[in-house]
């Protein structure tokens, strides 16, 4: 298997950049969902805005021109808005269909804003009328482009590789996951490992050499030197034991992404639902959002089962992704990115037609599954991944994971 397709979505829920490489950070590929848009109600409240319920979010399409390695250009973000097909807009008055957003904008003297994603609070920042007008006038009602900033988001339930089912056994064991795996996925003892076990061989070796009278050591040690060595030994195991374990504790953070870093498709699986849509019509991939598709593989769907690949052959560039839960659908899928409306006829009832064998999740009992969300392995932080890769599976499960967000499932 390899990987056939990279995406990231600078703004939330409006058209993503395609990618011939990107680099793998914790919470997401570089730049992915570091802005999202929200609508100002009657109220002045603000409502988050998602593609089901604002299916004309399709319209507007993003670019990356990125940062310049002498550090002279910032790098931005280039927004275009494309009218619907078939669409008579009286242009009179209206800005450029092209705006230029700043990848990493200048947060001082912006409005910090209070924004709650999927009961997953955070804080962002009010971009301002240059930006917000910009999309009002496209949309035809108010609307507020937020940037999260330094900010993030925390991960709830069980999607977290520390509380998932299909991990928490292999974290136990000291398997790839949380933890330096070899080239085959297997568990192999680090530096830290050996020193700990080096830490605990000298405290044994102390306490069996340690006199009847406290006054000396078979080492030639006297009582005081002991209680420094044994002092000396306890820190540091303790030092090495933190260090091993670090990334065991650490919580996972999340951008503006649903409720986590990656999603992770098959091209099998997609055209199993253009084999569902009569006419010999194709389902548009983009239309599930992913940040990676991976092709080649055996059968559709055989990646509810998947629970961690590695991409990549070169053994200095291979990157670990830990699969933890299953996507659930929603009417997102029925949206014509051409009218940016709902789609009518055929391509308007793909979500009905998953619903018939593919609510196979027992904690989202009437969503139906495609796709799996995907977490980092500490240790591929910043590496690089790219179209061509190659994707082997280093570890399945025997049954899918069930759904564990507060609040999201039904």
């Amino acid at each position: 298997m390899r990987i056939s397709q990279l995406y990231t979505y600078p703004i939330k829920s409006i058209r993503g950049t395609p990618l011939s490489s990107a680099t793998v950070t914790r919470t997401g590929f570089l730049y992915d969902r570091r802005f999202m848009l929200l609508k100002v109600l009657d109220d002045g409240t603000l409502e988050n805005m998602h593609i089901p319920v604002f299916p004309e979010m399709s319209l507007f399409y993003t670019d990356i021109i990125y940062p310049s390695e002498d550090g002279t250009e910032p790098g931005h973000i280039v927004v275009t808005y494309r009218p619907a097909v078939g669409a008579s807009i009286d242009e009179n008055g209206k800005p450029s269909r092209i705006l230029r957003l700043p990848l990493s904008p200048d947060t001082r003297g912006l409005d910090e804003l209070t924004i709650v994603m999927h009961r997953s609070p955070t804080k962002g920042y009010n971009m301002g009328p240059q930006y917000n007008g910009w999309f009002s006038e496209w949309f035809g009602f108010p609307v507020v482009l937020a940037y999260l900033g330094p900010h993030s988001r925390g991960v709830l339930g069980s999607f977290a590789p520390t509380k998932s089912a299909a991990h928490t056994e292999a974290i136990k064991k000291g398997k790839p996951g949380n933890r330096k795996g070899n080239s085959k996925g297997e568990g192999v003892l680090t530096v830290g490992t050996v020193s700990g076990i080096a830490g605990v061989t000298l405290l044994f070796n102390l306490l069996v050499g340690l006199g009847a009278t406290g006054e000396s050591t078979r080492l030639g040690m006297s009582s005081a030197a002991v209680a420094v060595a044994l002092l000396v030994v306890v820190l540091g195991g303790m030092a090495v034991y933190a260090r091993v374990n670090s990334r065991r504790e650490e919580e996972e953070h999340i951008t503006f992404a649903d409720t986590a870093p990656y999603l992770l498709v098959s091209a099998t699986s997609v055209d199993n639902v253009s084999e569902r849509l009569e006419g010999n019509l194709k389902m548009d991939v983009t239309k599930f959002r992913p940040n990676i598709v991976v092709a080649g593989a055996n059968e559709a769907f055989e990646e509810d089962f998947w629970a961690e690949v590695v991409v990549g052959s070169d053994e200095e560039r291979k990157t670990r992704l830990l699969l933890t839960a299953n996507c659930i659908r929603c009417q997102s899928l029925n949206v014509d990115y051409a009218t940016g409306a709902m789609a009518q006829g055929k391509t308007g009832n793909v979500l009905k037609k998953l619903m018939k064998d593919r609510r196979v999740d027992k904690g989202a009992k009437y969503s139906p599954v495609f796709g799996r969300y995907v977490f980092l392995d500490g240790d591929s932080e910043g590496q690089k991944v790219q179209v061509g890769d190659e994707v082997v599976v280093a570890r399945r499960v025997e049954e899918r994971m069930v759904y564990d967000w507060p609040g999201l499932t039904n």
